[in-house]
């Protein structure tokens, strides 16, 4: 698609979870010892290298229509210099001896290709004297680190799309080098497998090894899983580094990174047993995609900067073209600026070398301002939902229904089961003094007769939650009582606790919610008969069956904004000022995600033993996101990482399967029932859309030189950016919204500004209209409105910003640029359609539904159909519209019977017929009701709806939302448009952020 500009906050996905804090260390006689990062001024060898290139033979043409500029990624340059590495190393050794002499140290590592440095062991003392080196830049304490599907390929459409267009999955990715830098890979699971389909080559840029050790041994690699190291050094060092358990060696001891690569880049086709019941095959992104596995996260203590970023340095010296990291930072990085820590800056070298780099955007939403992912460098994933989901149900006897969750099967046909209660059937009067008998975890308390071929209850306890008790050794207990199946309640300590669906070979259930389990208790306890005088239990008068929750059921409220995925605005710094960045960038699916699993991985206990997991959070967004990457990459291999970004971002959908707009999900208790439309603080861009991505058409381009000037234009950030980059800041600067981002975020505007964005043409020769939706309280004009541009060429779009109010609140608008043929989404079946321009709407070939085509440039008015109740938008002046689903050809009133208001969500002005109670905007669905004095034709405008949170009002969502590649739709983001500052100047706070 063509992109636009935009305002708004884009976020990333659930992840490995990167803890900062002081490194424990070993005591001496002197201090206590820790690990440092200590980085050199003389630059790494990659910045030897510039970013782009232009081949030759493609800059030659000069005339207007002709010449044609090509964005290219140097040859991961291998990278295979040794020369340099061992000459930087040494450089490293020698400095340690002249500065140190004579005292005891330990280097872990050299870093040259993206950080030219090194990690130590050295007392604080020590790091004073390397710090006050002339050859050293910087000293830094190092932090530790933590970890944070068979349907999405379907949901995000890529067998009849992405795959589709360009040779079908037989050939998706290949070529590629994806890098995992997360908790190993078990080597001998199916989805990494060379076999079964015809072997495929190493790319000959790539030039990683494959470790040989006794748990991973020879042969371990091949032409899927092509490189696989591991890094400890920095664990080793403090005594917690386990070889036995942690497994020193690249294969997951874990399961989690197994479960991502899997997500990005598994085979095709994998059958999902789990616990004997079929789940169907499992795909990842791109399942031709090659793997290198850079393992330097551990179950047992999770993982350290140093590690990190030496597990980093290598992947790109090994030459992959995606690193996908599903870690985070567990605080801010204190400083100047969150931008400046050892992981975010060996990343922009990565950037520099021409390696897409994803992050997670972490697990700590929905609270504003809880992202974890901050550089504008880098790709941010939030995590969402998709249509696919399990559930569970138990019918009592009293014909009461309780939805529940589980991965079972259910109980034989309507056949009702006498339900007992574990308390209820001890074997042991001792027993009952253990205060966690009713969680089942032990069959020789209980007796086998009264449990025997009935439902067996069991609590559900916080022990659960930290892993004390299992449910597998619940079923385990019920299994060898041969009873009929298993009912887990919830205690009621258990408050907000979400579950995921459990894996059950037994016919089960679990209750999450602490009310619903209280209606089972009840109906339990008044069915029991006890003796009048003993007042024993003399019949257990309850009964019920399961239902099963192995059948998948689907939805088409999806996808919608995961409660737990981490919410922008970005934080600049740790004083919580507003970075002029829109994150996270998009969501992808990353709830109730099917994917390989480790068999030795101990990461969730309910599916140790088993080849799939169902896993949840940012750490599963993110690698949809790596993989999808790497279909973009294959398809054009000259993008720089921003180009790629920028093709995910301006692609990306606004709408739901109905058509309706995201909704996100605002508590985490009872996060179902605190839902609201997402903005772009929630969903970045909106959520990723495959095959639109494949065609961005205009895409905006951002270098390593510009990078490096938003870095320079931080308030003192001069010596830390020579510090991390032994680069000297020139005299050229540039703000957050300077950088050419497919998205234009303004924290603070004062009056007026004017942003520029260049837009270059990856597609054909090409005529442009630009069209907009402003934020509310601020005025927004696009030069040129219209405009040609060739093929390879760029185009320079001014946007200028006016605050027209004062406004507290942050307020979204978006601006489209619309090409000759359009696309967009289906509304029946969701199918891709193109249309040519000025088409008034356009016929499904599959399914026949009729979709309404926006029209730029024309002011719209809206009108309810009379005959359906479809909210039409017109051309502002027409006298009638008639309606595409029912065809019914409804009148417009004259503009003296029509009443204006703003909407109470988005701020959109509204027209409605005189005398209507209320009015739903088009833009966000939201219901607006006006005075009963609605017969003045301006209505007063409601205050704006502050979200639960205090998140900020919904983005503005034209009908253009669900466009692919044809119109590119920019988020407009205006936070606190308009205050008024002592000298009674007008200020506004604008956030403008791209999305398709």
């Amino acid at each position: 698609m063509k992109d636009g500009k935009g305002v708004g906050f884009i976020m990333l996905l659930l992840c490995l979870w990167i803890v900062v804090g002081c490194c424990l260390g070993q005591n001496t006689s002197d201090s206590v010892t820790a690990v440092y990062i200590v980085t050199m001024k003389q630059a790494p060898v990659s910045h030897y290298y510039s970013e782009f290139r232009v081949k030759k033979g493609h800059d030659i043409k000069r005339s207007d229509s002709e010449r044609r500029t090509r964005l290219d990624k140097p040859s991961n340059i291998s990278r295979t210099d040794r020369h340099n590495g061992s000459y930087i190393a040494r450089v490293h050794d020698s400095l340690l001896r002249r500065v140190l002499r004579g005292e005891k140290y330990l280097k872990l590592y050299s870093y040259h290709y993206l950080i030219n440095g090194f990690a130590v062991l050295v007392t604080p003392q020590q790091a004073d004297k390397l710090s006050r080196r002339k050859e050293v830049s910087n000293v830094v304490l190092d932090f530790t680190v933590r970890t944070a599907t068979t349907h999405t390929p379907q949901f995000l459409g890529l067998p009849q799309g992405a795959w589709a267009k360009e040779g079908g999955f037989e050939t998706a990715g290949e070529g590629i080098v994806i890098g995992f830098v997360d908790t190993g890979i078990d080597p001998l699971h199916p989805s990494f497998s060379d076999t079964p389909n015809k072997p495929y080559p190493v790319p000959e840029h790539f030039s990683g090894i494959c470790e040989v050790t006794r748990d991973f041994p020879s042969g371990s690699c091949n032409r899927k899983l092509i490189g696989a190291r591991h890094f400890a050094a920095s664990a080793i060092t403090r005594g917690i580094f386990n070889a036995t358990q942690d497994y020193a060696s690249p294969y997951d001891g874990d399961g989690h990174g197994t479960h991502t690569a899997a997500t990005a880049a598994g085979n095709h086709g994998i059958p999902v047993v789990v616990a004997g019941h079929h789940f169907g095959n499992a795909s990842g992104m791109a399942p031709r995609s090659h793997i290198a596995v850079y393992k330097a996260l551990y179950k047992s203590f999770g993982g350290f900067a140093a590690d990190v970023v030496a597990a980093i340095d290598q992947a790109a010296q090994d030459g992959v073209d995606i690193i996908s990291l599903s870690i985070t930072p567990n605080r801010r990085p204190p400083g100047i600026a969150t931008f400046f820590n050892p992981i975010d800056m060996a990343l922009l070298s990565a950037v520099k070398a021409g390696i897409f780099v994803i992050q997670a955007a972490g697990n700590t939403g929905p609270s504003p301002k809880s992202i974890s992912s901050f550089s504008p460098w880098i790709f941010t994933v939030g995590a969402a939902s998709h249509d696919r989901g399990y559930s569970n149900s138990i019918v009592l006897g009293n014909n009461i229904t309780i939805s529940g969750v589980g991965l079972a099967p259910g109980t034989d046909g309507d056949t009702m089961y006498t339900l007992v209660s574990a308390i209820h059937a001890l074997n042991d009067t001792a027993a009952a003094n253990d205060m966690y008998v009713g969680e089942c975890q032990d069959a020789s308390n209980f007796n086998q007769d009264i449990i025997q071929g009935n439902l067996m209850i069991c609590s559900y306890s916080i022990r659960f939650v930290l892993g004390l008790s299992t449910i597998k050794q619940a079923l385990e207990t019920a299994k060898n009582l041969s009873a009929a199946g298993v009912v887990f309640y919830m205690d009621p300590f258990v408050i907000g606790f979400q579950l995921n669906p459990i894996p059950m070979r037994l016919p089960g259930i679990v209750i999450p919610s602490p009310d619903d389990s209280k209606v089972l208790l009840k109906y339990y306890n008044s069915s029991l008969e006890k003796d009048g005088v003993t007042q024993k239990i003399v019949k257990f008068g309850a009964v019920a069956c399961i239902s099963g929750g192995i059948k998948a059921n689907f939805s088409h409220s999806a996808p919608k904004i995961m409660y737990y995925s981490a919410r922008g605005p970005d934080p600049e710094d740790s004083f919580l000022d507003d970075a002029d960045i829109l994150k996270p960038n998009l969501v992808a699916p990353g709830n109730l995600i099917w994917a390989a699993w480790s068999s030795r991985g101990t990461d969730s206990v309910e599916f140790q033993g088993e080849n799939f997991a169902m896993m949840s959070g940012t750490s599963m967004a993110a690698p949809h996101v790596a993989g999808l990457a790497a279909l973009i990459k294959q398809k054009f291999p000259t993008f720089s990482p921003s180009a790629i970004a920028s093709a995910l971002s301006t692609t990306a959908s606004l709408s739901d399967k109905n058509g309706d707009p995201i909704m996100a999900q605002r508590a985490y208790a009872n996060p179902e029932l605190n839902q609201s439309p997402a903005t772009p603080f929630d969903m970045g861009s909106g959520f990723v859309n495959a095959t639109a991505a494949l065609d961005p058409g205009l895409i905006f381009d951002s270098s390593y030189d510009d990078y490096m000037s938003f870095l320079c234009g931080i308030n003192g950030s001069s010596s830390v950016v020579l510090n991390y980059t032994g680069q000297s800041c020139g005299v050229s600067t540039m703000n957050g919204t300077d950088l050419n981002l497919p998205s234009i975020t303004i924290s603070k505007l004062n009056q007026s500004t004017t942003i520029l964005r260049a837009v270059t043409n990856t597609a054909a020769n090409e005529t442009y209209q630009v069209g907009l939706s402003a934020p509310y309280g601020v005025s927004v004009k696009v030069m040129p409105t219209h405009f040609f541009i060739a093929s390879g060429e760029k185009q320079v779009l001014s946007v200028f910003f006016d605050a027209t109010m004062n406004n507290s609140v942050a307020s979204f608008g978006r601006i489209g640029l619309f090409d000759m043929q359009g696309q967009l989404v289906c509304s029946g079946c969701r199918t891709v359609l193109l249309y040519p321009r000025g088409a008034a709407n356009v016929r499904c070939s599959l399914c026949n539904a009729v979709t309404s085509v926006p029209q730029p440039g024309m002011e719209m008015a809206q009108l309810i159909c009379g005959g359906c109740r479809t909210l039409l938008m017109h051309a502002r002046g027409a006298t009638s519209v008639r309606c595409s689903c029912c065809h019914t050809v409804n009148l417009v009133p004259a503009p003296n019977h029509v009443a204006h208001v703003s909407c109470g969500n988005c701020h959109t002005t509204l027209m409605y017929p005189a005398g209507a109670p209320s009015v739903k905007c088009a833009m966000c669905h939201y219901i607006t009701n006006v005075n009963a004095n609605n017969t003045v034709s301006n209505t007063r405008v409601p205050a704006p709806v502050h979200r639960p949170g205090g998140n900020p009002p919904s983005a503005l969502t034209p009908s253009t939302s669900t466009a692919t590649s044809n119109s590119h739709n920019q988020t407009v983001v205006v936070q606190n448009p308009m205050s008024v500052d002592e000298s009674g100047k007008l200020v506004s706070n604008v956030v403008v952020g791209v999305t398709t």
